[in-house]
């Protein structure tokens, strides 16, 4: 009877372990399935200017920042970052994209003791004067227009403990497209949570929160020819309508952490899971390495991209008095777009 009881039981955690087996195999299945998926509401969101990378340092170490952000370029990531701000500090940015635009980045923070610390910035995107053709006239008609984007943003954080920090950014939209132009707000919140293991830093941020825009301009009124082939038909004022559309709200969770540590090297990595709303999922690594707190060398690899893969950069801080000015490169590397070179000035006053 004892053996009868102990073969039932043997069996039963048997089934059980291939019970469990047969779930794990399958929640492993549906992570790669929504993982290579393609998102349904893929190129459905307009403004993507504010999609872009901001800053070499974070560049280079491929996007992985959300947990390792902790200076003035935070407000452009994880607002939660900029608590590590001390006093004030500035940032400045730029970037040549895709050798068509020209991508410039500023924020200023400054630390209001036992409030917060404060932030404004600034992402201005667009490209010189276009000519205009048009089918009688292909070659040019003398007249030219031009595209920009703009973003103003607003942004405030502190410590709730010790350990845990937040952030929120409001931050103002505008884009234009000759004399057509649209216009909206955004929010972007951010939190840090920082543990004793390794350093380690658990964060989360959410980007480009806000309503709907759309395009409006003189350039949308038209004289409209109801039947060419009627001769007491009138040109009739008419307006041509635009379809609003949702800013590229992104939702990214990470987390930072020293790999290695020395007086004099200083190991640290980065680990982000990164939710568009208009495309599928994907994974940022990366890594930086400090000698002295001086040189910096970055890389980064972006997981699940349609065109972009590695990224390298590197830095140096330099001492001046009282005030730290560091210097930033990063190399993106694009399969079959340009790849793109950027620079970064931070001054640490």
């Amino acid at each position: 009877m004892k053996k009868l009881e102990f073969l039932s039981r043997k069996l039963f955690n048997l089934s059980l372990r291939g019970f469990e087996m047969k779930q794990f195999i399958f929640v492993l299945i549906f992570l790669q399935a929504v993982m290579f998926a393609q998102s349904p509401n893929l190129g459905t969101s307009g403004a993507n200017f504010l999609q872009i990378p901001v800053g070499a340092k974070a560049a280079g170490m491929g996007g992985a920042v959300v947990g390792n952000i902790q200076d003035a370029s935070s407000v452009f990531w994880n607002p939660a970052g900029l608590v590590k701000v001390n006093s004030v500090q500035a940032h400045f940015s730029y970037m040549n994209w895709f050798d068509l635009f020209d991508f410039n980045a500023a924020a200023l923070a400054y630390n209001v003791e036992d409030y917060g610390v404060f932030a404004i910035s600034m992402i201005s995107f667009g490209t010189e004067g276009i000519e205009v053709t048009t089918e009688e006239e292909p070659n040019g008609t003398g007249r030219f227009y031009d595209a920009q984007d703009l973003a103003l943003g607003l942004t405030f954080s502190r410590y709730l403990t010790d350990r845990f920090s937040f952030g929120v950014t409001v931050k103002y939209v505008s884009q234009k497209i000759w004399n057509e132009s649209a216009d909206g707000f955004a929010f972007d919140i951010g939190t840090q949570y920082q543990l004793d293991f390794q350093n380690l830093t658990i964060a989360m941020s959410m980007s480009n929160f806000g309503s709907d825009m759309k395009f409006d301009g003189p350039d949308l009124d038209i004289q409209y020819l109801k039947d060419d082939n009627y001769p007491l038909s009138r040109l009739t004022p008419a307006r041509l309508q635009t379809n609003s559309y949702p800013l590229p709200l992104n939702f990214q969770v990470g987390i930072g952490f020293d790999i290695f540590q020395t007086e004099f090297v200083k190991v640290r990595g980065g680990i982000d899971a990164v939710h568009p709303n208009d495309n599928s999922e994907r994974l940022n690594f990366g890594t930086e390495i400090s000698f002295f707190d001086r040189l910096y060398l970055r890389g980064g690899y972006k997981y699940n991209y349609s065109d972009e893969d590695f990224a390298f950069g590197a830095g140096a801080s330099l001492p001046f008095a009282s005030t730290i000015i560091r210097f930033d490169y990063a190399y993106a590397v694009y399969d079959i777009l340009p790849s793109v070179h950027r620079i970064s000035l931070d001054i640490n006053f």
